[in-house]
């Protein structure tokens, strides 16, 4: 996931999301500004899975990532 610092919700739902989908994956919280522009991303916070960001600018629920999640 990327942000500044100020998106610990999807931090959380992310986390949250992956324990439930009984995956075994750990969320990656980047806040490098750069590297989140090199994403083309313009608003955080956003979430990346396999190098494609699947969202941006919205903190999403835990449904709405599993969804995606689901989908990726």
């Amino acid at each position: 996931m990327l942000g500044t610092g100020c998106c610990n919700e999807l931090n959380e739902n992310c986390k949250s999301a992956l324990k439930e989908l009984g995956l075994g994956l750990e969320v990656e919280y980047i806040k490098d500004i750069s590297v989140i522009a090199s994403y083309g991303v313009l608003s955080v916070p956003a979430l990346v899975v396999n190098e494609v960001v699947l969202s941006a600018g919205r903190a999403l629920s835990k449904s709405e990532i599993k969804e995606l999640l689901s989908k990726a």
